[in-house]
C-alpha cells in the first residue's frame, strides 16, 4: 500500500457481511455474494438498511453453523 496513513486491512477482522439478497424479489437464480463486509453489526446493518431497505441481510461469519442468525 502506498500510502503510509492508512493500515493494511485485516480480513479476519472482518467478521459481518452484508448481502442484498435479490432472491428475495426473484432477481436472481445464482448465489448472492456479499457486498460489504464489517467489524461490527450495528454498522452493517445500518449499511444495509441504507443501500437495500427491504431484502438485506447481516450474516455472522463466525457464528457456529446451524445457529440462528
Amino acid at each position: 500500500m502506498p500510502d503510509r496513513l492508512l493500515a493494511v486491512p485485516d480480513p479476519k477482522n472482518y467478521r459481518f457481511a452484508v448481502f442484498c439478497c435479490s432472491f428475495k424479489w426473484d432477481l436472481g437464480s445464482t448465489p448472492d455474494h456479499a457486498l460489504a463486509l464489517f467489524v461490527d453489526q450495528a454498522m452493517a446493518e445500518r449499511y444495509g438498511a441504507l443501500m437495500w431497505p427491504n431484502t438485506f441481510q447481516v450474516v455472522d461469519l463466525l457464528a457456529p453453523a446451524g445457529s440462528p442468525q
